[in-house]
């Protein structure tokens, strides 16, 4: 069988090179693909096109997908959690010392000196002072979110002598174990912005968190404190931090994300969203979102998908894999098994999983499995698709 995957980005070559072109059309005109691969293309002003059966994003953030129709479609999306990891951790570092040593006013000073060298050095002795900044060692960096780049963050953070509060009551038990034991945990996140000098947040954006740094949380903080945003533009309120630094209570607020109000701030300093903005970053992500849509397409396995859950069965031999998203509702499984019996098919392995609404089932079969058989399936209620893998 022929894969078709519709990309909608540049992507790149080498992860494009995991989709063998034996059993793989992909590019950019692709008709009725069966899946899509993207990075930044804004999916809730294009169709999706009803054969689709995955999504999968080349980085981390899926703002730009409509999850919840894709959800009750029964198409899983898929990003690449940790492909990005490194890069967005040292830009985070670089956003801690360039607040910290004032570089950002310091280079537009050194770039305006007129003059000969005579006139320059003397200007330079006399202006330095007003860019006196502070050494990180010994001071205090609140991480919140401590999934893929919050762990690297709040681990080399410790390595530069910062002492590091983490702040996630969803931490897995992967990201636990990599995180250092002298990483301290914060009761809330109250109790995080209380005792921080910075403050740096790594948590995806939705209705939880949008606005998470907020006023009220920022009166909270040390004078001269430095809020640094590599996330979502809006899980930081641009106002409230605009305000905490005219008032002199926040030293700094470092961001990804250029708006009108903050790029022209000498206190502010914004960059171009360069976060997973390398080479390395961008090879990673591809690589793994392409094998994820692979092992999907091929084995109806779900790994990294942000609306479905983990799912990955191995394949039995002289098998034929049905696979099922659904509504998680009771007797579900009761009700496909009923469908196999009334075919006098045998069940050889069966994994059934479940996320908040939705679930997944993987079935081995013991034989071929007729089409006849595949509508009765997806005719069940709650059934969103079903497939012969």
């Amino acid at each position: 069988m022929t894969y078709r995957i519709l990309t909608l980005n540049r992507i790149s070559p080498r992860g494009l090179a995991r989709l063998p072109p034996e059993r793989y059309e992909v590019g950019a005109d692709i008709a009725e693909p069966d899946a899509i691969l993207l990075r930044s293309a804004d999916l809730h002003v294009t169709p999706i096109a009803p054969g689709v059966r995955a999504i999968g994003r080349a980085g981390v953030g899926v703002n730009n997908i409509p999850v919840a129709d894709m959800s009750r479609r029964g198409v899983p999306v898929f990003n690449s959690p940790g492909a990005n990891a490194n890069a967005v951790k040292e830009l985070v570092l670089a956003g801690l010392l360039l607040a910290a040593r004032n570089i950002g006013p310091a280079w537009l000073f050194a770039r305006d000196l007129a003059g000969d060298d005579e006139a320059i050095e003397a200007a330079v002795e006399q202006g330095k002072r007003n860019f006196v900044g502070f050494e990180l060692p010994g001071r205090t960096l609140g991480v919140v979110g401590l999934g893929a780049v919050g762990v690297e963050v709040a681990n080399s953070a410790l390595a530069l002598g910062m002492r590091v509060l983490g702040y996630d009551p969803q931490i897995t038990v992967q990201r636990a174990w990599q995180l250092s034991a002298s990483v301290e945990q914060a009761r809330s996140l109250e109790d995080l912005f209380a005792r921080a000098d910075a403050v740096t947040v790594h948590v995806p954006l939705n209705e939880h968190t949008s606005g998470l740094v907020n006023a009220a949380r920022l009166a909270l903080m040390k004078k001269e404190a430095t809020i640094l945003n590599f996330a979502r533009a809006a899980i930081v309120e641009s106002a409230a931090v605009l305000a905490a630094l005219d008032a002199g209570r926040l030293h700094a607020y470092v961001c990804d994300f250029p708006r009108r109000a903050l790029k022209d701030h000498p206190k502010v300093i914004t960059l171009p969203h360069l976060g997973a903005s390398t080479g390395e970053a961008e090879e990673n992500c591809a690589v793994m979102v392409a094998e994820q849509l692979r092992d999907f397409l091929e084995n109806g396995n779900i790994r990294n998908s942000v609306n479905y859950p983990e799912a990955l069965l191995p394949r039995a031999a002289n098998t034929t894999r049905l696979a099922i998203a659904n509504c998680n509702v009771p007797n579900m499984v009761g009700q496909i098994s009923t469908c196999l019996a009334a075919h006098g098919i045998n069940i050889a392995d069966l994994l059934n999983k479940s996320r908040g609404e939705y679930a997944y089932t993987l079935i081995d079969a013991d034989g071929a499995l007729s089409e006849e058989l595949l509508v009765r399936i997806r005719a069940i209620d709650g059934v969103l698709s079903a497939r012969i893998v």
